[in-house]
C-alpha cells in the first residue's frame, strides 16, 4: 500500500491547524508541524493496520496520533483515506 487521499474535511483541518499554529507559534513552527502530517500520512499508508482501531467512534476508522492531533482514517482496498484531523480541543465535537 502507499497511497493515501485526503478528504475535503481533512484538507480544511490542515488549513485550520496551520492557521492556529501560525498565530500561536509563528510561521516557522507552524510550517514544521504542518509538514510532519505528510510524513505521518506516508507512514500510515505504508502500515495502515499498525495503528489502533477506533470502531467505537466510527465503523472502519483507525487513529494515528501526530503531535497534539489525531489523524482519523480508513482503509479502502489499496487506498488510505484520511478522513479528519482532530485536536484535543475538538474531541468533544466528534464523540
Amino acid at each position: 500500500m502507499a497511497k493515501y487521499r485526503l478528504s475535503n474535511e481533512a484538507k480544511e483541518d490542515l488549513i485550520r491547524i496551520h492557521q492556529y499554529g501560525t498565530k500561536r507559534f509563528g510561521m516557522d513552527q507552524a510550517d514544521k508541524y504542518f509538514e510532519s502530517f505528510f510524513e505521518y500520512f506516508d507512514i500510515i499508508a505504508e502500515r495502515p493496520y499498525s495503528f489502533e482501531s477506533v470502531e467505537f467512534i466510527k465503523k472502519g476508522y483507525r487513529r494515528c496520533v501526530c503531535g497534539f492531533d489525531s489523524i482519523f482514517y480508513r482503509v479502502n482496498d489499496d487506498l488510505v483515506e484520511i478522513m479528519a484531523i482532530v485536536g484535543r480541543q475538538d474531541l468533544n465535537n466528534i464523540l
